[in-house]
Formats: C-alpha cells, structure tokens, sequence
C-alpha cells in the first residue's frame, strides 16, 4: 500500500472519529468540523493531501442546493424591508476588520502588511494575491485566513450547540432513506449545470451561490424538489472540511507557530467585535439573537451555511448577510486593503 493511501485512510479514519466525536457532543455541522480538526492533523504531520478544485466546487454546489432548500419565496420581501440594516451591519463588519488590521500593521504586531490583508473577513484568495504584490508574507496572510475560518466555525458551532442545549435530543438521521430518485437526479443536474455556468460567469463565489440562487428560484415556482439524501450531504460536508484542514500545511504551520497568540487574539476581538453588532441587530432586524451572530460571524460562508441549517433558525437572513458581505468584500475589500496599506507604508 503507497504512502499516500494510507494517508488518505487515516484521514477518513480521524474524520469519521472526530465526526462521531462532535455527533456525539450534538454540535451542529459535526460532519464538517471532524474532517476540518482530521485535515489540520493530517496537514500537520507532513502529509501533502489536498482535495480535487473538481471535487471542492461539486461540494459547492450541493451546498448550495442545500442553502436553498431553507429559502422561503418570501425572502425578498423580507430583504427589501430590512435592506437598511443588512447594509449598514455588512459595512460595519468590513470597517471593524479593516480597523483591526491597521492597528496590527501599526503597531508591527506582524511584519510590513501581513496584518491588513490577512485581517480581512473573506474574500481570501483574492487578499492572498494582492498581498504578495505589496511584498506581505503570503504564507502568514494564508495562515491569518485560514486560522480565522476554523476558529469562526468552531465558535460558530459552539454557540449553536449551547443556544439548543436545552432542547430535545435530535432526531435519529436516517442515513439511507427512500428516495424520489427523479427528483434527485432533477437536483443533481441542477447543481451540476449551475456550477458549470458558474465557471464561465465568474461571479464571486460562483460555484455556491449561483447553485443556490437557480435551484432557490426553481422551487420557489415549483419546478424543482430539492432532494438531497444525508450520506450525500455528509459526503460533502467532509470534502469542505478537508479542504480547509488540509491547507494548514506543514511549513504553514512552521511558519506561523511564534505568531500564532498574536494571529489567535487579534481573530478573536474581530469575533467580540461582530458578536457586539450582533447584540444590536437583535432589536434592529427582529431576529433571534442565534441568527443575529450567524449573520455577523466573520467566517466562511458555506461553513456558516452548513451550520446554519443545522440550528433552528432563520437560514435565509443568515445567508442573506452572508453574501452581501462577501460581495462587498470582494467589491471593495481589494481597494480598502490597498488603500491602508499604502497609508502603513508611507508611515513606516
């Protein structure tokens, strides 16, 4: 047996432990945070597993059929009456982490202009690129990103699983259970065509959000029963676990270790932080104080989603804030990084 399938073995082994693990202690999206704690392991013992661009956008895609089989017709409506709030929270949480990461680079809590592109609450890829143009270290950037969405998760999941502490033992899941096998493969084909298109749209964050928008709109008419069985669902909650595990590679890892408290604190007061405008969106919006964090959590959003289905909750005002700031930040969290960034350097 080749080193590398053994690899692969153990990580499905440390997946499903941990999975079973989480399953256990009833934390919501217990099946993305198994593989997601099995991939850091894995990473961090040298191994140079990743998952399939293929495979992560198929992940993708389900997800966000999944999304959008929470949506009801009704949430534009709902949208349009609280626009205000939903604009004025997305922006409030891009200033916060645009704040804390001039403050970071400021006071050369982490070298040049790290602090400012990794401090950002998204759009990751796209800091990462920049931030080699303005000579920032991009493997503390990555790690800065990557820290920030498996602490968020894990908050995020923790929160959930003490806000329904008190509620009854869940349901048994059926793994494998009867199945409308025409509107299965109706969803399918859905999430398959709507990720390809997402390809030659390129919209931001494509490969879920247009899966999400086309399947939503095609149920809210009636032309589509969004059938996803759990073991298919667990199968992809595994993939995006591992995706974001398996990117703490070793020499990530290495790298980053004498950061790590000063990465850790600064990640957390911008959780504190978007927890206070969470407090205030209560009143504001007219949700629960559950959907308010999940909406303001500065993690990532199919992450967010996974566990926002989990909870009993308002999944479409989480998913809503969650994609306005992740176009925003894709909007104009390139500019403002850019921006603070030339502010930092001119200063030094």
């Amino acid at each position: 047996m080749s080193p590398r399938i053994r690899q692969w073995l153990l990580l499905l082994l440390l997946s499903a432990v941990f999975g079973g693990f989480f399953e256990w202690l009833r934390f919501p999206a217990a099946l993305l945070l198994g593989p997601m704690l099995a991939g850091i392991v894995i990473a961090g013992r040298g191994a140079e597993l990743k998952v399939h661009p293929g495979a992560f956008r198929v992940a993708q895609a389900v997800i966000g059929c999944m999304i959008a089989r929470n949506i009801p017709p009704s949430i534009g409506g709902e949208l349009l009456r609280i626009w205000p709030v939903c604009v004025a929270t997305v922006a409030a949480v891009i200033a916060a982490a645009s704040v804390l990461g001039w403050l970071l680079a400021r006071w050369r809590v982490l070298p040049g202009t790290t602090a400012i592109w990794g401090s950002s609450p998204g759009a990751a890829m796209t800091m990462m690129i920049m931030a080699e143009a303005y000579g920032a270290d991009v493997r503390l950037v990555a790690f800065m990103q990557f820290l920030r969405v498996v602490m968020v998760t894990a908050a995020a999941s923790l929160v959930a699983r003490l806000w329904v502490a008190n509620v009854g033992a869940p349901p048994a899941i059926v793994w494998f259970p009867h199945l409308d096998w025409a509107a299965f493969a109706e969803t399918l084909a859905v999430a398959a065509l709507a990720g390809l298109a997402a390809r030659w749209v390129r919209i931001p964050a494509g490969n879920l959000l247009l899966p999400m928008m086309v399947s939503a709109a095609m149920q809210g008419m009636g032309w589509l029963a969004i059938t996803l069985p759990p073991w298919l669902l667990a199968a992809t909650y595994a993939l995006l676990g591992w995706s974001i595990g398996l990117s703490f590679t070793r020499a990530i890892l290495l790298h980053a270790a004498r950061a790590l408290p000063k990465v850790a604190a600064a990640t957390l007061v911008l959780m504190v932080v978007c927890g206070g405008f969470a407090a205030l969106l209560v009143p504001l919006a007219g949700v629960d104080p559950l959907t308010a964090y999940l909406a303001t959590s500065p993690g990532g959003v199919d992450s967010v989603a996974i566990i926002a289905a989990s909870s009993n909750i308002d999944v479409p005002f989480v998913m809503a804030m969650q994609t306005i700031r992740l176009l925003a930040i894709i909007l104009t969290g390139p500019s403002i990084a850019r921006f603070i960034a030339a502010r930092v350097g001119a200063a030094a």
